[in-house]
């Protein structure tokens, strides 16, 4: 399996100087062909139900090479259904899915051309890390010297080279983490699909991640990266799809999202007292649009933050309740989220 229009080659040389942080002159932009045109995965009218409830409902998405694309939304919002439709592991009720433009999800070939990194760790934990690569490696077709380049390359890519033969079970959660994400990267797919790769795992662990998950797009790859931390999609993201409820709701780079609310701020207090009730007064306010409460604060959204200040605080003092700190915040996704849900970003 090879990278039609990036080149093995060239990606491995990439990913491997990215990940040694050798400076190297940029390659050659590759020529513009109709079929570097095609997306690595369209995803058109997506529906799954699982009885009465309707995971998935008409997501329609497309990621194209060199692109990640964030699917952002909570827990049971229905990210990990799409993924799983997208992947060929699910049967859709209805839609169709393309890989590369003419390989039905479902098709050995298209699988083959997908890594997929599952939120829950797939490794065997009595096996240490080269053992596990081997392995799956050799499930991918890889054989002798072709499945050692690949495991030394993958190990190399995610910083594990040190500890390759070290067992699974004494790595922390973050070492596990980038070896799972290893495993999906053995047989060079054209699409990288991962699922939460993130999640509990320390902040140091959580960086190196994100660097890796960078320099994969920057190297041609196409990206599907699901996740519910706002900072991580503005972070990696060239474009984000904000899935709640099982619907897309909006979609575009982070610059068309925010556009969506015009120059409008977010406002976080700090109070102590009924945060509720702080809130409900808020709402009152001219010139505020959101109100709600999340992690211990009453976060707003407004037309001009700096001149809703005053009557906020004014309003809050009526009510009984006293602000501590207060942050303006420039828009960013969180805000586009409130906006379009009216909720926060729910866990």
């Amino acid at each position: 399996m090879t990278f039609a229009s990036v080149g093995a080659g060239r990606w491995s040389a990439s990913l491997l100087a990215m990940s040694a942080d050798i400076a190297l002159a940029p390659p050659p932009a590759p020529e513009i062909t109709a079929a570097a045109t095609v997306p690595v995965l369209r995803c058109t009218g997506l529906v799954k139900a699982f009885g009465d409830r309707v995971a998935v409902d008409g997501v329609s998405l497309e990621v194209a090479r060199g692109e990640i694309y964030g699917l952002l939304g909570p827990n049971g919002a229905g990210k990990t259904t799409t993924i799983k439709l997208a992947c060929g592991l699910l049967h859709a009720d209805r839609g169709t899915i393309t890989i590369d433009g003419h390989m039905s999800a479902e098709e050995l070939a298209a699988k083959n051309a997908i890594g997929y990194v599952p939120q829950d760790i797939a490794l065997y934990p009595d096996l240490t890390a080269r053992e596990n690569l081997s392995f799956l490696g050799r499930l991918y077709g890889l054989r002798r010297a072709l499945l050692r380049e690949r495991v030394d390359e993958a190990l190399e890519l995610t910083d594990l080279v040190d500890r390759a033969n070290d067992r699974v079970d004494s790595y922390s959660g973050g070492m596990k983490r980038r070896l799972n994400i290893a495993a999906g990267l053995l047989h060079h797919p054209l699409l990288l699909v991962l699922d939460e790769p993130t999640v509990g795992v320390d902040p140091q662990s959580r960086h190196a991640i994100l660097e890796r998950v960078e320099g994969f797009g920057g190297a041609g790859m196409a990206v599907l990266y699901t996740t519910h931390y706002m900072e991580e999609a503005e972070r990696v993201c060239d474009r984000v799809g904000i899935i709640d409820h099982g619907r897309l709701i909006a979609e575009g780079t982070r610059r068309e999202l925010v556009a969506q609310l015009g120059e409008k701020d977010r406002i976080d207090l700090v109070a102590a007292g009924d945060l509720e009730q702080l809130a409900a007064v808020c709402r009152t306010v001219p010139g505020i649009e959101a109100a709600l409460t999340a992690d211990g604060r009453v976060r707003l959204v407004a037309e001009d933050g700096r001149s809703v200040l005053p009557p906020v605080l004014e309003a809050a003092e009526h009510a009984g309740v006293q602000v501590n700190s207060v942050e303006v915040v420039e828009a960013d996704l969180e805000a586009v989220f409130m906006h379009l849900t009216g909720t926060a970003l729910r866990e």
